[in-house]
């Protein structure tokens, strides 16, 4: 993979466009991005990686979208990242928009516009770049498929982040393994651990759930069988659990039957015992109940004779209560008032509580007469409060007067600049027309001699073919006139044959006495014979026909070479005597003269325009610079009447508003002083009202509570019962006289006077005797009952046990393969020595390459000194991890890596980032990948060491590698001298590029 251009818009820190020509660097093999921090040297790299895959790398993954656009951004202006690259051999060119706030185009607010994405490819053949495709999801898999490699994957091969790895070298195992898991995808390996576990936790889970469901039963069992049953002492998935269980069952089951026998002859017994008892408690209750309803009636008269005196009582406060409920509305009414008067007392001093001192003896007369004179004053103050909000006006419209003066002087500087160069715009764009105008007359004149030149090009090669097809029709008629003559003299020869042996064809016609049709003769002594070569006729009518034909077909072939040289002729008068090749040049020329004329002259149209929309902003500009010169010049009265105006409001407000600040704070203050003077006088109105009300109250109660017979009306209001009061008292009066009827009614009964006389029932012997006898049967059938239900319950929970152990035996089994399978991935098994995980085993071998991969630049850089090897060691919790240590040539001994210092961290970081690298390409599928970075770190080196390092990074380039080193080191500008340097300002930032200098050092060197 190969980066040629990158093209940024209002992306990341970069306001307007930037571009970075990856192709210039590339020539140097090593160049150098710097610039301050902050600046957006990162934001380069997110760009490629957002190009490509359509997200950035790292922590800023998250909260994408309107976050990649630049804060100094054009309003109208799309955020746009465009990136051009070969990989596999294609030349592409990627183009991303994420999702942005745009203005609205119709009305106020803004919109969010979608992401979008493009994808073309340059055509080698066409010459021309071609579209592939336009969806986000299509152009991520073409490039992930193309490149190989994962965002992680790319991020960490190409953007190489030394932090990263020099926190990897000091992990620890786990660590490691996760970023080495990111990038190798061994998260198939890690599947098949989980499922192996998952699928173990299962089929345990399964086996113990069968043996905790068997011991439930068990337990079960042995609830119901008591101390017949002895349950086994094995735990769930323990052998030998099941037999146990089964035995111990069977045993119960015996026994529980032989008890169900004993129990049901003792329910019988007992059953007999308890219909006698049952009788003798039923006539021994009934004597009781009338005896006791004897007693209970005599204690109720002896209660109802003791409280005699407090119903008599009762009776007098009912009396005194009802005279006491026609004084009742009197006393609402006294109560009402003094309420009234209170409250009315409270509202009348807080109000004069607000008033000034000199109000504090006034009455209510006096308080509303000086509500009155405040009103007065206030209305006093309407005109000055008109004037001071015209003041508050002529200040406005002041200040309006210096913003239009302010805006028409920036008017008339802007259109006086414009104007000063619209001589040398107008004559520009006059010579450009005239210049298309001259194109297209050309344009015009060479299209009529493009006609003639492509006939004459058509004639010349018409020529040339006719001449061909002549010549062809000569040695065609040539031939068919040999054919001819050959085909006559043939037929010439057998006519001559066939007459010469005539006198046979004519003999083989006489017959005997026949006159011969030559002699007359009627004999023929001696007729002539045929000999042998003999010419029939239809041998010669064959002949002949021949002959014909070939005359026929010479005949065409001198027709066609007639009418091919008269064509040829009118060809060549048309063509000229002039070469075809000349005639080919001659007419390309014409054309190629027409195209650029149309070309030149296709301008005519937009300069013509161009000049129109200039003259339009001319006469525009010049209409805004009179317009602004007219408007000054009317504003200098203005602002002289505005002045004189604001002068004599302001004199009249001075004297109006007083020693207040404004006319409006006198007026609140007035305001306020006339609702608290009316609200107070209105106070003091309403409780001079409410005290003589008060006083007509007292009159009226005291003379109600005289005629209902109380010495004072508080006598009257002590006798009073609420509602509640009363209701209870009613209630007492009502329930002595329903309980001295209900007693004399006891007492009367001739049942209850005769069991009196009995002597007293002992109804607890007999509850007792009665209680034993229900006893024993309860205990009896409670026993068959309990025996019955322990033999159903035994044989149903031995036959699901049973049911449980033949259903769990190949549960059992399959635990047992999976529990081996899934400790040997895990690493708990004996049989894994190393107890290693099989993802681990995996990566394990990946850290291995990469440390052989890592030590052939780590060598280099260390003058030989160092070596990375992979260790197995095992490490917490007794596993094997992905252990990595350093081989020390000069001690012979090896170490940790976390034991070197900050320089050998950062390049042995590097030889380590570059190792992994080729190792993720191979494991990727062998992408090459042509141009890769390096982020930061190399403020650690001194000289030595840096010269080392860049030699390595130099070496990269063997391979037509291209290295871009991230760096804030001063020394680097020396040292490498194709840059790019990323520069930051108010507007945003922008990029400076310088590529290396052919005569030193291929991007490095001494200056």
């Amino acid at each position: 993979m190969r980066l040629h251009r990158l093209v940024l818009t209002a992306f990341g820190p970069f306001g307007g466009t930037q571009s970075v020509d990856f192709d210039e660097l590339s020539a140097a093999g090593l160049f150098l991005l710097h610039g301050p921090t902050g600046a957006g040297k990162t934001s380069i790299l997110d760009a490629v990686c957002y190009a490509l895959y359509g997200s950035v790398p790292g922590a800023r993954h998250s909260g994408q979208g309107l976050t990649l656009r630049s804060d100094h951004a054009a309003v109208g202006a799309r955020t746009e990242v465009t990136l051009e690259l070969t990989v596999a051999g294609r030349r592409l060119e990627i183009t991303r928009q994420p999702p942005w706030e745009r203005p609205k185009k119709r009305g106020a607010g803004t919109t969010v516009e979608k992401a979008q994405s493009w994808l073309r490819e340059h055509d080698r053949a066409a010459g021309a770049w071609k579209d592939l495709s336009r969806s986000h999801q299509e152009i991520g898999e073409e490039i992930t498929q193309l490149l190989g490699m994962s965002r992680e994957q790319f991020c960490q091969v190409v953007l190489l982040p030394q932090g990263d790895f020099a926190r990897f070298l000091r992990a620890d195992a786990e660590a490691r393994g996760r970023l080495l898991g990111r990038l190798f995808d061994t998260r198939r390996f890690a599947e098949v651990e989980k499922r192996l576990a998952e699928r173990r936790r299962t089929t345990e889970a399964r086996v113990r759930e069968g043996d905790t469901a068997l011991l439930a039963d068990a337990h079960r069992m042995q609830q119901v069988a008591g101390d017949a049953m002895e349950l086994p002492e094995a735990a769930p998935g323990e052998p030998g659990l099941a037999e146990a269980v089964l035995a111990a069952a069977a045993v119960a089951r015996s026994t529980a039957r032989e008890r169900l026998t004993v129990a049901h002859c003792c329910r019988l017994a007992a059953e007999s015992a308890q219909t006698a008892a049952e009788r003798a408690l039923a006539d021994v209750r009934e004597r009781a109940r009338l005896q006791q309803r004897f007693t209970d009636a005599r204690e109720r008269a002896d209660v109802l004779e003791e409280r005699a005196g407090a119903h008599r009582e009762a009776q007098a406060r009912m009396e005194r209560a009802r005279k006491a409920e026609a004084v009742a509305p009197a006393l609402e009414l006294r109560e009402s008032a003094d309420a009234e008067h209170r409250e009315a007392s409270a509202r009348a001093a807080r109000t004069r509580a607000l008033l000034p001192e000199g109000f504090a003896g006034a009455g209510a007369a006096g308080l509303a007469a000086a509500a009155r004179r405040a009103a007065e004053e206030l209305g006093g103050l309407e005109s000055a409060r008109r004037a001071e909000r015209r003041l508050t006006d002529l200040v406005a419209e002041r200040t309006e007067l210096d913003r239009r003066e302010r805006d028409d002087d920036e008017v008339l500087a802007e259109t006086g600049t414009w104007l000063a160069g619209w001589d040398a715009v107008r004559d520009g764009l006059r010579t450009a027309v005239e210049t298309a105008q001259e194109a297209a007359t050309r344009a015009e004149q060479l299209d009529g001699r493009r006609e003639p030149a492509r006939r004459r090009l058509e004639a010349a090669r018409r020529c040339d073919e006719l001449t061909r097809d002549l010549e062809d029709a000569r040695r065609g008629s040539l031939s068919s006139g040999e054919h001819a003559q050959t085909a006559r003299a043939h037929w010439l020869a057998l006519k001559e044959q066939r007459l010469d042996g005539i006198a046979a064809e004519l003999a083989a016609t006489l017959a005997e006495g026949a006159p011969c049709a030559v002699c007359g003769a009627t004999e023929h002594p001696a007729p002539a014979r045929k000999t042998a070569g003999h010419v029939d006729r239809e041998a010669e009518e064959q002949a002949l026909t021949a002959c014909q034909d070939a005359e026929g077909d010479h005949a065409g072939d001198e027709r066609r070479v007639g009418v091919l040289r008269e064509a040829l002729a009118a060809a060549t008068a048309e063509a000229g005597d002039a070469p075809t090749d000349r005639l080919l040049a001659e007419a390309q020329e014409v054309e190629q003269a027409y195209a650029l004329a149309r070309r030149e002259a296709s301008a005519l149209h937009s300069a013509r325009e161009e000049l129109r929309q200039a003259e339009q902003e001319h006469e525009r500009r010049t209409a805004a610079q009179r317009e602004a010169a007219v408007r000054a010049a009317s504003r200098v009265g203005r602002r002289d009447r505005l002045e004189q105006e604001r002068a004599a409001l302001e004199a009249e407000l001075t004297q109006a508003r007083g020693v207040a600040e404004s006319v409006a704070a006198r007026a609140a203050q007035l305001e306020r002083q006339a609702a608290r003077l009316t609200e107070a006088a209105e106070a003091a109105r309403a409780a001079e009202e409410s005290a003589a009300r008060l006083k007509q109250a007292d009159g009226r109660l005291d003379e109600a509570a005289f005629r209902a017979g109380f010495d004072t009306p508080r006598a009257a209001a002590s006798a009073l019962l609420d509602a509640t009061a009363h209701r209870d008292l009613q209630r007492r009066l009502d329930d002595r006289q329903l309980e001295e009827a209900a007693v004399r009614a006891v007492l009367a009964e001739p049942d209850t006077l005769a069991a009196a006389g009995r002597p007293p029932a002992d109804l607890a012997a007999a509850q007792a005797t009665a209680a034993a006898a229900a006893e024993r049967l309860r205990a009896a059938a409670s026993a068959q009952d309990a025996a019955a239900r322990r033999c159903a319950e035994l044989d149903q929970l031995s036959a699901r046990a049973a049911d449980g152990v033949r259903r769990l035996a190949p549960v059992r089994e399959e635990y047992d393969r999976v529990a081996r399978l899934a400790g040997l991935t895990a690493g708990t098994s004996a049989d894994n020595e190393r107890k290693m995980r099989l993802e681990s085993y995996v990566l394990a071998a990946r850290l291995e390459q990469v440390a052989a991969a890592a030590t052939v630049r780590l060598q280099r850089m260390s003058s030989g000194r160092y070596t990375l090897v992979h260790s197995d060691d095992r490490a917490g919790r007794g596993r094997s991890g992905l252990g990595l240590h350093v081989v020390d040539a000069w001690t012979g001994r090896e170490r940790d890596t976390s034991t070197l210092s900050g320089g050998e961290t950062f390049f042995a970081s590097l030889a380590l980032a570059l190792g992994l690298a080729d190792v993720v390409t191979d494991e990727a599928g062998g992408v090459r990948l042509d141009t890769l970075f390096i982020d930061e770190g190399f403020g650690s080196l001194d000289d030595q060491t840096l010269d080392e390092v860049l030699d390595v990074l130099d070496s990269l380039r063997e391979r037509d590698r291209s290295v871009g080193i991230v760096s804030h080191v001063a020394d680097l500008r020396r040292r490498v001298h194709a840059q790019v340097e990323v520069v930051k300002g108010r507007s945003g930032s922008a990029v400076r590029q310088r590529g290396y200098l052919p005569s030193g050092r291929r991007g490095r060197g001494e200056e």
